[in-house]
């Protein structure tokens, strides 16, 4: 047990800052094996940072069997490995993309067969037969819709390049005429996409999607008859009218007989890890967590937020009972207090637009300082709180954060998250939020600043700064996507205005003026941030 918690301390100083080690007599709380999507470190070690904080052995699987954003990971072995590991572990948080189709990025590139598909659910099953006490908790998701090739960040198959956005538009279509008909204006612009798009691509394209959703309907089943013990699917980068909402659909009514308590069905995807973590601990320690949610002022939880086809509401909903917990009303029966940042007028910005890129504004808008008047009145009232900070995709809410820092409330908040789709930071933030609560100050000081230095600094500031600087530098916007032979120079750039941010705009931490920045996936949507001992 000691030898891997020092396997893992140095993992998360790899990608963060450094875990505070068990002392050799310390009791281990459980073993809980965790098989991510891919070998992001938000995907993997950061999202286990907090559970091995509260004393559990979190055993990640190998970086090596996982996928990345070029290369499949390897279903076969993980299998083995988890089997390997699962006689000892009191549960398992297990990605299906990963154990079958090698990962999500896999997920929407891959050439498997149907006989090869239906082979990797049956190695799940076998998992749970050879050791039928152990809790899986699995999620998986449904293939995404990306709006068109600059959505896309290289992660779907080559001709989504060129065909992207006739792909997506002519799915929007398809999906309203499958709900409410079209008119003869709109077939018509359905046939003008669709002869657009080449026969073999479209092919390619439909056939992987039918391929997938049978896979979901088999894992599905595999909770009907009590294989799994909770399954979640995610509507990855969703749309109110598209492919991935239109399958939706129909895995709605294919669930019409389970209740929410062993599967759910809900936009985004990256957050769910932390939120089945959460679940298994909260399920070992016997603990139902009280959550008090309150959102900023305008329209609030009625929010249809960026990358999502519902109310944000019925997300945070979802997630509160994916990780085992219960949405209360009384803030003084709340074991923490999320508050949720939107814009007043329902609408979600992107920290990172194109072509422009202008980073969030500083500048106060309307509902800034009334959602950081009820942060400071929460805070001054030692209520524990969380912060899920919605306003923008892709980043933190500047002018926010620029008050919360003046105010000094940046280090009294619980947990915090602001980055990626607004679905993933409100996923994150309650699950990272069940854990810190039950964490000492300095440990939810260690959390918070990681979010801050990937959030907020990285994000919302220095990236959009970054990728205008590529494009107008080189005149080439797919540099973003792939650094290529200027990563080494992107990086050291990258590095040096990171230093400076966050020396000057968050609080005074050890490391800040020496943090060292590399580019994992070599391409300026993912950071890994070091912070030195």
């Amino acid at each position: 047990m000691k030898k891997f918690i020092t396997v893992f301390s140095c993992l998360v100083i790899m990608f963060f800052s450094l875990l505070p080690v068990r002392s050799a007599q310390a009791q281990s709380k459980g073993k809980i094996l965790f098989i991510p999507h891919d070998d992001r470190p938000i995907s993997s070690v950061v999202s286990a940072e907090a559970i091995s904080m509260f004393g559990y052995d979190v055993v990640i699987a190998p970086k090596e069997l996982l996928g990345g954003l070029s290369k499949p990971g390897n279903p076969e072995e993980l299998t083995k490995w988890a089997k390997d590991q699962a006689h000892s572990a009191i549960a398992a948080v297990i990605s299906a993309d990963a154990m079958i189709y090698g990962g999500l990025i896999p997920s929407r590139t891959h050439t498997l067969s149907t006989g090869e598909l239906e082979k990797r659910v049956e190695n799940i099953v076998s998992l749970k037969k050879e050791n039928p006490a152990l809790d899986i908790y699995v999620f998986g998701s449904l293939m995404r819709t990306p709006s068109g090739p600059g959505a896309s960040g290289n992660e779907e198959p080559e001709y989504y390049r060129r065909y992207g956005r006739e792909i997506f538009q002519a799915t929007c279509y398809l999906d309203k005429k499958d709900m409410q008909g079209l008119s003869d204006k709109e077939e018509n612009k359905l046939n003008a996409l669709m002869s657009k798009i080449p026969s073999d691509v479209w092919q390619d394209w439909t056939e992987r999607r039918k391929k997938n959703l049978e896979v979901s309907k088999k894992l599905i089943d595999l909770i009907r008859s009590g294989t799994l013990d909770y399954f979640i699917i995610g509507k990855d980068d969703n749309a109110p009218m598209s492919a991935t909402h239109m399958e939706g659909r129909e895995l709605t009514e294919y669930v019409s007989d389970l209740s929410s308590d062993k599967f759910q069905l809900l936009a985004g995807i990256d957050e769910f890890a932390m939120l089945l973590l959460a679940r298994a601990v909260n399920k070992h320690e016997k603990q139902t967590p009280k959550i008090a949610v309150q959102y900023n002022i305008g329209k609030g939880s009625d929010t249809i937020p960026a990358f999502s086809d519902e109310p944000i509401h019925n997300s945070i909903d979802s997630q509160i009972a994916i990780a085992g917990a219960k949405k209360i009303i009384s803030f003084d029966d709340a074991d923490f207090i999320l508050l949720v940042n939107t814009n007043p007028n329902g609408r979600t910005g992107d920290c990172n637009s194109i072509p422009d890129m202008p980073a969030t504004s500083d500048k106060p808008r309307a509902g800034t300082f009334e959602f950081a008047n009820l942060v400071e009145k929460k805070v001054n009232a030692n209520y524990k709180v969380v912060v899920a900070d919605i306003a923008f995709a892709n980043g933190s809410d500047n002018a926010l954060m620029k008050v919360l820092h003046k105010r000094n409330l940046l280090m009294k908040l619980c947990a915090y998250a602001g980055w990626n789709t607004p679905t993933n930071s409100t996923g994150f933030a309650i699950g990272q939020g069940i854990i810190a609560a039950r964490l000492s100050k300095a440990d939810c000081e260690q959390l918070l600043m990681a979010r801050y230095l990937d959030d907020y600094v990285y994000q919302a500031n220095i990236r959009p700064k970054i990728m205008n600087m590529t494009f107008n530098k080189f005149g080439n916007y797919n540099l973003c996507l792939e650094l290529g032979e200027y990563e080494e120079e992107i990086t050291a750039l990258t590095t040096n205005m990171m230093r400076q941010f966050a020396v000057t705009h968050l609080p005074k931490y050890k490391g800040l003026e020496n943090l060292e920045f590399s580019f994992p996936w070599h391409r300026t949507f993912d950071g890994l941030i070091v912070l030195p001992e």
